[in-house]
């Protein structure tokens, strides 16, 4: 009798350890993988048009025009009457698991009419004065690089924390007309108009923020950040909201229309009387542009 079992139970073994009877028996179940980032580096590529309009106060020289225009009169300023109007902006980052190097740039050229201007004051220790304010030139960059990391998903959405740096340049020229009482300081003719010369004016701000990135939908992206800084201003500020929707994919690269809105600020100001430069603005406007992602 213990002869008959055991051959029973060597032919249940041999039986159980056949590929057909392995074949039967329900395979185990896939233990899901945790979530992790792709690896490597991707790159995104954002060229985009910023239909800013300017809202504050100007200072060169010691005289102060406030100013109020929107891109359409900054366009009509510029291209209307004869000038040239360049603006030239790319947004940049490079993307490696959580943590993201980012760059912005900006570079402007504007010219605006008496339309946009209004003669404020003039600072302390500047006899006289010069007429209304007729016109204003400037050439503006703004370069920005950080770096953003991220520190937690609730859903779709991704949150970052954010730092960097923004430096500007500026040269603005202002005209006045001339007015009975003048006090030529710091001022130069031209064509009947005295004109108010910054020269070129640097400095470099730093700055912190935070960022959503929510996947609204398959192909429908959206974009929240905001950052607060100072350093060579006394206050610099940023807000964005962008929407993305990928339009193309193909060998690898996703193409993407950009649609927004952005706000930048920034109140600075050096020296006094009439070497006395100050930029006290806000620039918003609607954001346009193409985003390239490989």
């Amino acid at each position: 009798m213990s002869k008959s079992r055991s051959v029973v139970a060597l032919l249940g073994a041999f039986v159980l350890a056949s590929p057909a009877a392995a074949a039967d028996l329900p395979a185990p179940r896939a233990q899901p993988d945790a979530p992790a980032f792709m690896p490597g580096w991707t790159f995104r590529m954002s060229p985009y048009g910023w239909l800013t309009g300017l809202n504050g106060s100007q200072t060169v020289r010691g005289r102060s025009v406030d100013v109020n225009a929107s891109f359409v009169d900054i366009v009509e300023n510029t291209i209307g009457d004869g000038g040239s109007l360049v603006a030239l902006m790319l947004d940049a980052e490079a993307r490696n698991g959580p943590l993201a190097l980012f760059a912005d740039i900006i570079g402007e050229k504007i010219t605006l009419d008496r339309s946009g201007l209004k003669t404020r004051s003039v600072a302390p220790g500047i006899s006289g004065s010069v007429g209304a304010a007729v016109d204003m030139q400037f050439q503006m960059a703004i370069v920005e690089a950080g770096a953003a990391y991220e520190i937690g998903r609730i859903g779709f959405a991704a949150f970052d924390v954010l730092a960097g740096a923004r430096y500007w340049h500026q040269k603005l020229d202002v005209g006045f007309d001339i007015a009975g009482t003048v006090d030529l300081g710091g001022l130069t003719i031209s064509r009947g108009s005295a004109i108010a010369r910054s020269g070129s004016v640097d400095w470099l701000d730093a700055f912190a923020g935070v960022r959503a990135r929510v996947d609204l939908a398959p192909n429908h992206h959206l974009e929240l950040r905001g950052d607060i800084g100072a350093g060579g201003s006394k206050l610099t500020w940023q807000a964005l909201a962008a929407y993305a929707y990928d339009f193309k994919t193909a060998n690898g690269v996703t193409y993407s229309a950009v649609l927004g809105y952005k706000a930048l600020y920034v109140d600075y100001s050096q020296g006094v009387g009439p070497s006395r430069y100050a930029f006290d603005m806000l620039q918003h406007g609607p954001v346009l542009g193409l985003s390239v992602r490989f």
